[in-house]
């Protein structure tokens, strides 16, 4: 028995899209040693600084109990480091220590390289229009 769908597998195209990108990107983590995860938490971290565990969390798509794993395993490895927020020491803040920010420069010279070549690809518009599409589609699905 086959059901009929109308519409194409959305989810399963994000992921393939996700993957044909990353299949870009990973030899470069791996090359430093970095799991996709570890890299997620890192480019948060170069974008913000200091952040909070739970926007690092949400930010990077990794569950708490995940999370706490993989920022031992960073510490551990000089990348990041923890602290007790000073505003509410009930909460965990992350950054990212010399070793860690140095990573993410030196990666992202070769991801900047590669989202150009999309860029150059697609178009600038083209590639807008995805970013813009994506947006859209993340706060549709989004719980009021």
């Amino acid at each position: 028995m086959s059901t009929a769908f109308r519409h194409r597998n959305l989810p399963r195209l994000l992921l393939q899209a996700r993957e044909a990108v990353m299949a870009h990107t990973r030899p470069g983590l791996r090359a430093h040693g970095l799991s996709d995860q570890q890299w997620r938490v890192l480019r948060v971290l170069g974008e913000h600084g200091v952040v909070e565990t739970g926007r690092v969390a949400r930010e990077a798509y990794i569950l708490g109990p995940s999370l706490t794993g993989v920022l031992a395993r960073m510490e551990r490895d000089g990348l990041i480091r923890r602290a007790r927020d000073v505003a509410d020491q009930r909460r965990t803040v992350v950054e990212a220590t010399d070793k860690g920010r140095q990573l993410v420069d030196a990666l992202a010279h070769n991801i900047e390289a590669h989202y150009a070549r999309m860029e150059q690809s697609l178009g600038k518009e083209k590639l807008g229009q995805l970013y813009a599409l994506l947006d859209e589609l993340i706060a549709l699905e989004e719980p009021a």
